[in-house]
This record gives structure tokens, sequence and C-alpha cells, in this order.
């Protein structure tokens, strides 16, 4: 049995230049040190394929649920905030419950999603329109409102909220990655707080009404569902309301971020763009490798649950550790020429950017969808995408989301 490998990385992920190019670390983790500790902070950063792939068909060893995550405590030193409460809620439902709560979330919500994502295609492309229309006459601009703006009215019309509330939904997406972006201080946990109370006082009177007019039609909105879950008694109050919150981060934040990464692509690769204009057909393939280069989560948590060995390496009891997607999508023993975007790529969803195995997310084919049709409509109503010279890009300063929170851009 060996011993973690002590890593140098416990003060790098928290590093400005990291967070923006993550790229050199993940290669040096996934070559040198494919189970790294953080640190003494308990926390385990996980950069190989088949290490992640053994983790999540060890569910008796490793549980989903997330009870604390990885922050700089001070100076670039890592410790944990822990997240106690019972296991219910926006902490354990959906991606981060375990069997066998997990498969009745699951079961629940995945079919009518599915369902009611693949009539929406005609709605979700006006409403890209809408978003992107004022950027192409005044000839470019800021692109990440409009890639933050569609995600929170789509995730908002399928759980059936009101389209006016429209700039609290943009907001409330976003708090789930704050919380996990490891820059966590006093004051910003206190807003943060408030704000997710704002948010399930909002979501919880939606649901009460769903309560008071049961419907079950399948065009029926998700809070119907969630409303007929629990007169039925296959979920708590307190489920419907996290899958309901998750629902907004997971659906909001994820796909703002990987729609900013595609804009972000294209933009800098002007022939890239050319012949997707050409051959539309593959931008789907495009969406596809941007979520693989650019997983909008670069990882996912889960925790010991009881000492066992990993790869050889030693684990004690709560340790937590952290499945680096982003490392195992630019994995050479898996891709060729891992780092290059790639159109004619074979198998080209055989990546981890939208988790894998049980936990695989459940609203892939939606972040599919809205990255296939925001890139359509940026193409379709443009002859050169370029980088404003005067304004750089900037990364939201967090170690779990990859996310763009300012593009500006030209358009012709």
């Amino acid at each position: 049995m060996r011993a973690p490998f002590y890593s140098d990385c416990n003060a790098e992920i928290f590093f400005g230049e990291v967070i923006e190019s993550p790229q050199a670390l993940n290669e040096r983790l996934r070559e040198c040190a494919p189970l790294a500790r953080v640190g003494r902070s308990g926390f385990h950063l996980v950069s190989s394929w088949d290490l992640i792939d053994e983790v999540l068909q060890r569910e008796e060893d490793f549980s989903a649920n997330l009870t604390g995550v990885l922050y700089e405590e001070s100076a670039g030193k890592p410790g944990v905030f822990e997240l106690p409460g019972a296991p219910e809620g926006a902490a354990s439902v959906i991606a981060t419950a375990d069997e066998p709560r997990h498969a009745v979330h699951r079961a629940l919500i995945q079919p009518r999603f599915t369902g009611k994502v693949s009539g929406m295609e005609v709605l979700v492309r006006q409403w890209a329109r809408e978003v992107l229309t004022p950027l192409f006459e005044q000839g470019g601009g800021d692109i990440i409102p409009a890639s933050e703006q569609l995600p929170a009215r789509v995730v908002a019309h399928l759980l059936g909220l009101p389209e006016g509330d429209l700039d609290h939904f943009r907001r409330w997406s976003m708090l789930g990655g704050d919380l996990l972006a490891g820059q966590i201080t006093g004051d910003r946990l206190h807003h943060l707080a408030g704000e997710t109370k704002e948010m399930q006082d909002y979501l919880a009177r939606f649901l009460d009404v769903a309560l008071a007019n049961p419907r079950s039609g399948s065009e029926e909105p998700l809070m119907h569902l969630l409303a007929l879950g629990m007169s039925e008694g296959e979920i708590s109050r307190e489920e419907a309301l996290g899958i309901a919150t998750v629902l907004f981060g997971a659906g909001g934040e994820s796909t703002a971020a990987l729609i900013g990464s595609c804009f972000k692509w294209l933009s800098e690769d002007r022939s890239l763009a050319e012949k997707l204009r050409q051959q539309p057909s593959d931008i789907p393939r495009f969406v596809e490798e941007v979520v693989r280069l650019e997983p909008p989560f670069k990882f996912h948590y889960r925790v010991v649950r009881r000492g066992c060995e990993l790869g050889g390496y030693a684990l004690c009891e709560g340790d937590r550790l952290m499945l680096s997607w982003a490392a195992v999508n630019r994995d050479p023993d898996r891709f060729e020429r891992p780092d290059e975007l790639r159109l004619d790529r074979k198998h080209s969803k055989l990546h981890m950017g939208f988790g894998r195995g049980p936990h695989f997310c459940i609203g892939a084919v939606l972040a599919r969808l809205e990255g296939k049709v925001m890139v359509e409509e940026l193409l379709s109503a443009t002859r050169r995408i370029a980088p404003s010279p005067d304004v750089s890009p900037v990364y939201t300063k967090s170690i779990f989301v990859r996310r763009l929170e300012r593009l500006h851009l030209d358009l012709r």
C-alpha cells in the first residue's frame, strides 16, 4: 500500500494563471500524480481515466453526497468548507445522491425532461435570436450576457416559472458555482446564504401552487412533476426543492459556460468558423469537442465512505476526491492529439465532459441543443467573428467552473 502522492498543486490550484489556463497543471498531475493529495486538506485530485472510472463503479466506497468543498483558507493554503445537514435537499439530489435515492430521482425526472427537450428546438432558436440580435445590430460587444440569458430562460420554462423574473434566474443560476469556486469568505458566504434562501422561498411558492393544482400531463412543467412525486410519496419536499435548485445551477451556469467557450473558440479560429458555416452538419461535433476540451465543470466531488485503497494508494474514511474531468478529457492515451479540436474525431461523445456512468449529466441533451443552436445562429448571422482588441476575456475565478464572465467580440 502506497501513501498518496504529495502534490505541489496545493497552492497552484488557486492561482489566477492556473484558473485562466489549467492545462499544464492537469498534464503534470495526469502523468506524475494521478492521485494527488492537496496539501493536508483531506482532498485528493484524481486525474487518471482508469482511476475515475473505478471510483464511479465503487459507490460502496465513494459517495456522491456533497458534504464539503475545497477552498483557499489563506494565501494559497487549502482547507475544507464543511456543508453539514441532512442527506436531502440540494446537496444530495440527482448528481449528488447515492443509490437508491439517485435512481428514484432520475426515474422521476429524466423521461419527462428528455421528452420536453426533444420538442424545444424551435423555441430555443427563437430565444437565441432574441438574445443575439442586439449584438449583431451593434457590431459586437460582451457576448456573455446572451450566453447566460438563454439557459436561464430555458430552465425557467421547463420548470414553469414566469419569464418576467429572468434577471433573478440568471443570478440564481450562478449560486452553486460561487459556493464551489474555492474563494469563500465570511461576507461572501453570508451573501450566498441570503440569495439561496430567496431562491428556495421563490421555488417553494411555485411548488405549493403546483401541489394545490395537480396536473400530470406530459406537457406540464417539471414543477408539476415534482409536486406529483411528492403527492405519491416518491420524494420529500426537501428533495423536490433540491432538484429544482440543481436544475437552476446545472442547467444554467454549466450551459452558459459551454456557450461562452464555443464562442471563444470560434472567435480565435476564423478558418474553423468558416468551415462550420460551409458544413453546418459538423456543428454538433464542434460543440462536443468544446465540451471535451473545456468541460464546464472541471471536476466533481466524491466522499470516501470507509478506509480503502484506490490505485494502490491508501484513503481514509472522510477523505474527499475531486474527479478531474478536465484532466482526463485531454489524456493522450484516450484521445489522439488531445489538445486539438478535431471535427473528424471518432466516437466524439466518449469523453467525461458530462460525467460518466449512472451519474451522467441528465441535462446533456439540453446543453447540446442550446450550444448547437447558439453556434448556428451566431455563424449564420455573421461573416466575421473576432476578439475585441481592446477588452481581454476574463474567466470567473473558480477552481470548479470553467466559465467566462467577460468576452467582448467584434461581429460583422
